[in-house]
């Protein structure tokens, strides 16, 4: 399928409740960037500090602009091949209604989305599962790299539980059941192989978001080469409570508590309170400038099809 064939909706109504929910989006997302700003108000940043925040935001926005060709690789395990540039863009914009109360609404964007495209209910509901477990998987395995707090016999069931759930021989019956469920019987409905590569790439996106939080970490404090594995564990398993734990928003709350419980051991409690604080702003900074260039990414194609 090339970008041509993606489909796009016509109605009228379609067009005014896509407007509906981006007012919603950008009202929760001004709301929480408000709230954001009001905790890293009264922290003070050297200029070499906002040079190291300026790399932490170069490597978060990489990260999700990395993740959303992640999902398109995820596509086409599924015999999806749609233009990776057209899922990019798709990804970007979604990805902030994570913030929206429920955080499931970045996925219901990228079902339906799929669905106009012309792909089915099925395939796209099991590529937006699959990523999370993907994701999770690989948060699991970097957060192995290095010791932390956190129960490591816990950890590696939780790896083997994942793994194990996103192999062909798991997924493809329940994707067949599904399917038969729903009276639509597709035998293409199944991975051919084992996700290797996505699962690789989402630890690719983990450590790029790891990265960033050691570059915020610098902003504010020296950090010795020893400390990075540590800091990179604990930044992967508090980044996958904020994934897994139902009901927060973008993760907000869960990942600053579990980070700052977990990185005790080699900083204070005050320096994590500013980091963790200062992260959160820099990652919705970095998501928010991806959807915008999503978006002009679309206008553009627009203007020269016209």
């Amino acid at each position: 399928m090339t970008q041509n064939d993606v489909k796009k909706p016509k109605s009228s109504w379609k067009s005014r409740l896509g407007w509906l929910v981006w007012g919603v989006v950008i009202f929760f997302l001004v709301k929480v960037g408000k709230d954001r700003a009001q905790e890293v108000a009264g922290i003070k940043i050297t200029s070499q500090g906002w040079i190291y925040l300026a790399i932490a935001f170069g490597f978060t926005l990489l990260a999700h602009i990395w993740s959303g060709l992640v999902w398109g690789k995820i596509l086409r395990y599924f015999q999806q091949p749609l233009p990776y540039s057209w899922l990019l863009r798709v990804y970007l914009k979604t990805n902030i209604a994570k913030y929206l109360p429920g955080n499931i609404w970045h996925y219901y964007g990228r079902i339906s989305a799929i669905q106009e495209a012309g792909g089915t209910l099925e395939v796209a509901t099991f590529s937006v599962l699959l990523e999370p477990l993907l994701m999770a998987a690989a948060a699991i395995i970097i957060a192995l790299s290095g010791n932390n707090s956190v129960n490591r016999v816990w950890q590696i069931l939780s790896l083997l539980g994942v793994i194990l759930a996103v192999h062909p021989r798991v997924l493809n019956p329940l994707m067949q059941l599904l399917a038969k469920f729903k009276g639509k019987a597709d035998a293409s409905l199944k991975l051919q192989s084992y996700p290797v590569l996505p699962l690789l790439g989402e630890m690719g996106f983990v450590g790029l978001r790891g990265t960033g939080f050691v570059f915020a970490l610098l902003a504010f404090t020296a950090i010795i080469p020893s400390q990075i594995p540590q800091i990179l564990s604990g930044f992967s398993w508090a980044w996958l409570l904020g994934l897994i734990i139902p009901g927060a928003p973008g993760g907000i709350g869960v990942f600053e508590a579990t980070a700052i419980a977990i990185l005790q051991p080699l900083f204070s409690p005050g320096l994590l309170l500013s980091v963790v604080a200062i992260f959160r702003v820099v990652s919705l900074l970095a998501e928010v400038v991806a959807a915008g260039l999503a978006v002009v990414g679309d206008v553009g194609l627009r203007i020269s099809k016209e």
